[in-house]
C-alpha cells in the first residue's frame, strides 16, 4: 500500500494525489506528442527521406500543428451511423490507456535494499499514481477494455469496412490475450504479488525477470503486445490495402485525432509495462549527484529503447497474412507460454519441496517434449485434411 495513504486522508494528501494525476496526464501528452515525432523521423531516416522539419527545431512541433489542425477540421457523421455509441469509442480507446500507465513506477531509489519511495510537499509516497494489489490484473482489464473502442467504433459507423477492422480487431486480440496473460503470469509466479511496486522491488540489484524468468516470457510479451496495439507487422486492423482505413474510416476532425492519440498512447504504455515487468523499472546504478536523480533517468532510457523496437518493427517488418497471425497466436504463442509457466511452477514447488531439480527438469523436459509432439501431430493431421478438401473441391 502507498504510504502516503497510511496517516489517513487529508487536504494535503488529496492535493499530492491531484499533482500526480496532472503530472501523469501532461508526461503523457508530452510523451505522445515526442513519440509521433520520433517514428516519423525515424523511419524517414531509415528511408532516406527528411521526414518532419518546418515546425520548429527538427520539426519537433509538427505533431502539434497537426494536432491543431484536426482540431478545427470538420467533424462529419455517417447517416447510417449510431451516432452515441460512435461519438463514445474514441474515449474507450483512451481511457484505458491512461489508467494504465497510472500504475507504473517510474522513480525511486530499489537498489541495495531501497523502498522505491519518494517525498513529495513533506510525505512520503510511491513514484506512481496508484499501486492497487492487483496492478497487473488492472492492466490486463484495462488491456482488454480498449478492444471495445475499436470494436464499437467499426460496428456504429454503418460502413463495411470498419465492420470487417472491428471484427479482425476482436479476433486479433481474443488470440493474443491469452499468450499475453500466461506470459504476466511467470512474472506473477516469480514475484508472488500483483503489485508493479511489488514486481519492481523483487528486481533490485539487477535480478531483472528478463534472465530470473528465462527470456522466453519476455519474447512472448514482446510480440503478443505488438499484436495488442495493432502495431506492424501485426496491423491488420487498419490495413490501409485492403480496408481502406481499418475501423476507423468514417472518423474525421477531433475524433480521429484521439483514436491517433489512443494508439501512441497505448504504445507507450506498453513500452513502460515492459520495463516494469521485465527491466526492473526505474531501477539501476546511482553514478554521481542526488540519489532521486538517475532512477527516472534509467526509466525513460528503458522506455525509450523499446519505443525505439517498436519503431523498428513497423519499417523493417512486411505485414503478416491473417492466416499466419492466427497460426502465430493458437500454435505457437499460447503453447509455449503454457508450457514455459508450467516449467516454472514446476521449479518453484520442487525448490519449495526440496525435490532433486535434475530429476524434475528430466521428467518437466519429456512431458513438454509429448505435449508439443502430440499438438504437432494434431495440427499437422489438421492441415492434410484441409489440403485433402480443397484437392476435392477443385477437382
Amino acid at each position: 500500500m502507498d504510504p502516503l495513504f497510511s496517516e489517513g486522508l487529508d487536504l494535503s494528501v488529496v492535493l499530492i494525489v491531484l499533482f500526480k494525476v496532472v503530472l501523469t496526464f501532461a508526461f503523457l501528452m508530452v510523451a505522445v506528442m515526442f513519440m509521433v515525432w520520433f517514428e516519423r523521423k525515424l523511419i524517414s531516416d531509415m528511408q532516406n527521406r527528411t521526414g518532419p522539419n518546418r515546425a520548429c527545431l527538427w520539426g519537433l512541433l509538427q505533431t502539434l500543428a497537426d494536432g491543431i489542425k484536426l482540431f478545427f477540421k470538420e467533424d462529419s457523421k455517417p447517416d447510417q451511423a449510431d451516432l452515441t455509441v460512435f461519438k463514445l469509442a474514441p474515449y474507450l480507446s483512451l481511457v484505458p490507456a491512461f489508467l494504465t500507465f497510472a500504475i507504473v513506477p517510474v522513480a525511486g531509489n530499489f537498489m541495495d535494499g531501497g523502498d522505491g519511495t519518494i517525498t513529495i510537499f513533506g510525505h512520503t509516497t510511491y513514484a506512481q499514481l496508484a499501486d492497487p494489489p492487483i496492478g497487473i490484473l488492472l492492466a490486463l482489464a484495462m488491456s482488454s477494455v480498449a478492444v471495445y473502442g475499436v470494436m464499437l467504433a467499426g460496428w456504429s459507423s454503418g460502413s463495411k469496412y470498419p465492420l470487417l477492422g472491428s471484427v479482425r480487431a476482436s479476433a486479433q486480440m481474443v488470440s493474443y490475450e491469452a499468450a499475453l496473460g500466461l506470459s504476466v503470469a511467470t512474472i506473477v509466479l516469480l514475484a508472488g504479488s500483483l503489485s508493479t511496486h511489488t514486481i519492481v522491488s523483487t528486481q533490485s540489484n539487477y535480478q531483472w525477470n528478463l534472465w530470473a524468468a528465462g527470456f522466453v516470457p519476455f519474447v512472448i510479451f514482446l510480440i503478443a503486445s505488438t499484436a495488442e496495439l495493432n502495431r506492424p507487422p501485426f496491423d491488420l486492423v487498419e490495413a490501409e490495402q485492403e480496408l481502406v482505413g481499418g475501423f476507423h474510416t468514417e472518423y474525421s476532425s477531433i475524433r480521429f485525432a484521439l483514436f491517433f492519440l489512443a494508439e501512441f498512447m497505448n504504445t507507450v504504455t506498453m513500452s513502460a509495462i515492459i520495463v516494469t515487468l521485465f527491466f526492473g523499472g526505474p531501477t539501476g546504478p546511482i553514478l554521481f549527484g542526488p540519489e532521486w536523480l538517475w532512477p527516472p533517468i534509467w526509466f525513460f532510457a528503458k522506455l525509450g529503447a523499446f519505443l525505439f523496437v517498436f519503431v523498428w518493427f513497423r519499417a523493417t517488418l512486411p505485414r503478416f497474412r491473417y492466416d499466419q497471425l492466427m497460426d502465430l497466436g493458437w500454435k505457437l504463442l499460447i503453447p509455449l507460454a503454457l508450457g514455459w509457466l508450467l516449467l516454472i511452477g514446476a521449479f518453484r514447488i520442487a525448490r519449495d519441496q526440496d525435490w532433486n531439480l535434475a530429476v524434475v527438469l528430466g521428467i518437466a523436459v519429456v512431458v513438454l517434449l509429448i505435449a508439443a509432439s502430440l499438438l504437432n501431430g494434431a495440427i499437422g493431421a489438421a492441415r492434410r485434411r484441409r489440403e485433402e478438401e480443397e484437392t476435392e473441391a477443385f477437382s
